[in-house]
C-alpha cells in the first residue's frame, strides 16, 4: 500500500530535476547569445563658412559693379562668405568701414584701394587681428600685404599706346590720366610713355597736355580736355585716356568743339557705354580685362589663404615696403574689328546692348 506514494513522490522529483535542467540549460543558451553592439553615430563637426571681407574704393563706375557680382559669386561657390562695403572714393571712410570688417571677424580682407597709401593702414589694422589682406587689382603700397592681383596694367597702357600711334604716327597727343592716388594710373601711364617715348624724342610726337584726373571723375576729364583744346586752338591729333569713363569725359568736350569722331581716343575698361561709343565711332579702342577670371582667381586665393594652404606663387612685385606675391593677367585690345570675337563672347556684354542705337 506504501508503494504508490514512494513512486509518486519519485516521479515528482524526476519532473522537477528536468525542469530545473531545462531551465539551467535555457539561461546558458541565453548567455551564450552574442548582443549586438549599439553604433553610436557621431555628430559631424560643424565648420562654419569662410567669412571674406571685400572693401571697395567705389561703386560710381559700372566696371566695378560687375567685379563685385563676380567676386561675391565665385566665393560663395568656393563655400564662403562675402560682405561688401564701398567707400565712394572716401579714403577715410574705407578705413574705417575696413575696420567694421575686422571687428565683424572677418577670416581675410580683398581690398580695391581708392588710395595706394592711405590704405597702409588697412593692412596694419588687420594684421593686428591675425586677417590676411589680399590687393585687389590694385596694388597697396608701403605695407607688408599678403598677396596681390591685377591685370599687367603697363601692358595696358602699351596696348593704348601702340593703337593709337598705329593711326597717328606723328601728331600733337593729349594724355589724360586717372587718380594720381592709384597706383594702376602711374602703371597706365608708364605703360603709354614706354611705346610713345622713343617717338617723342625723334620729334615726331609731342605731348601738348597731360594731367591727372582727381577721383577718375570724368568731369575732371571733361574740364582737361576743354583747357587742351582752348589751349592749342582745337590742334589735336590723338587722345589717351586713363579709363573709358575719362575717356568718356574727354570725348564730350571733343562733340562740343564738332571734333567727336575726327580725332582718335583710347580709354580701357571695356565699360559699355565706350563699347557703344567704339561702334558708333567717336571712341577708337578699349582694353578688355577679363574680371571674371581676375574676380575666380581672388575667390581662390582667398579661400586657400584663410584656410592657411601654400599658394605656391614665388614672382613677387615690391610695393615700397615688401616684396609681394603676385599674380598678373593679361588684358585685350579692343576696337571695331573685335568686339564680337572677346567682348560678346565671353558674355561681358550681350550683343543687343552693345549694338542697340
Amino acid at each position: 500500500m506504501e508503494e504508490k506514494p514512494l513512486r509518486q513522490l519519485f516521479l515528482l522529483m524526476l519532473l522537477a530535476a528536468a525542469a530545473c535542467l531545462t531551465s539551467c540549460e535555457n539561461n546558458e543558451t541565453a548567455k551564450q547569445q552574442p548582443i549586438p553592439p549599439v553604433k553610436i553615430q557621431a555628430p559631424a563637426p560643424s565648420k562654419d563658412p569662410i567669412e571674406i571681407g571685400f572693401s571697395m574704393d567705389t561703386l560710381e563706375e559700372e566696371r566695378w559693379y560687375k567685379d563685385r557680382d563676380l567676386f561675391k559669386q565665385a566665393a560663395e561657390n568656393l563655400g564662403a562668405n562675402v560682405r561688401v562695403m564701398a567707400a565712394n572714393g572716401n579714403d577715410a571712410l574705407q578705413v574705417l568701414q575696413a575696420e567694421t570688417l575686422i571687428d565683424q571677424g572677418v577670416d581675410l580682407l580683398v581690398v580695391v584701394p581708392h588710395n595706394a597709401e592711405a590704405t597702409a593702414a588697412i593692412v596694419h589694422k588687420a594684421h593686428l587681428a591675425g586677417i590676411k589682406v589680399i590687393s585687389y587689382d590694385r596694388l597697396i603700397r608701403n605695407a607688408d600685404i599678403d598677396f596681390y592681383v591685377s591685370f599687367d596694367n603697363e601692358q595696358v597702357g602699351e596696348l593704348q599706346a601702340k593703337a593709337i600711334s598705329s593711326i597717328v604716327p606723328k601728331g600733337k597727343y593729349v594724355y589724360i590720366g586717372g587718380a594720381e592716388t592709384d597706383n594702376n594710373a602711374h602703371l597706365f601711364k608708364k605703360g603709354v610713355f614706354n611705346v610713345l617715348q622713343p617717338s617723342i624724342d625723334q620729334g615726331d610726337i609731342t605731348i601738348i597736355y597731360d594731367a591727372w584726373s582727381k577721383n577718375w571723375d570724368p568731369e575732371n576729364a571733361y574740364k582737361h580736355m576743354k583747357q587742351a583744346l582752348e589751349a592749342n586752338a582745337g590742334e589735336i591729333d590723338a587722345v589717351i585716356a586713363a579709363n573709358d569713363a575719362t575717356a568718356g569725359g574727354a570725348i564730350q568736350a571733343l562733340e562740343e568743339a564738332g571734333l567727336a569722331g575726327e580725332i582718335p581716343v583710347a580709354g580701357q575698361d571695356a565699360d559699355l557705354a565706350a563699347v557703344k561709343r567704339i561702334v558708333d565711332g567717336t571712341q577708337t579702342m578699349t582694353v578688355y580685362k577679363p574680371i571674371s577670371i581676375l574676380a575666380e582667381e581672388v575667390a581662390e586665393l582667398a579661400v586657400k589663404l584663410a584656410a592657411g594652404e601654400d599658394i605656391g606663387v614665388k614672382e613677387t612685385v615690391n610695393n615700397g615696403k615688401s616684396h609681394v606675391p603676385f599674380l598678373l593677367l593679361p588684358p585685350i585690345a579692343v576696337d571695331a574689328n573685335n568686339i564680337d570675337e572677346t567682348i560678346i563672347l565671353d558674355g561681358f556684354h550681350a550683343r543687343e546692348d552693345v549694338y542697340r542705337k
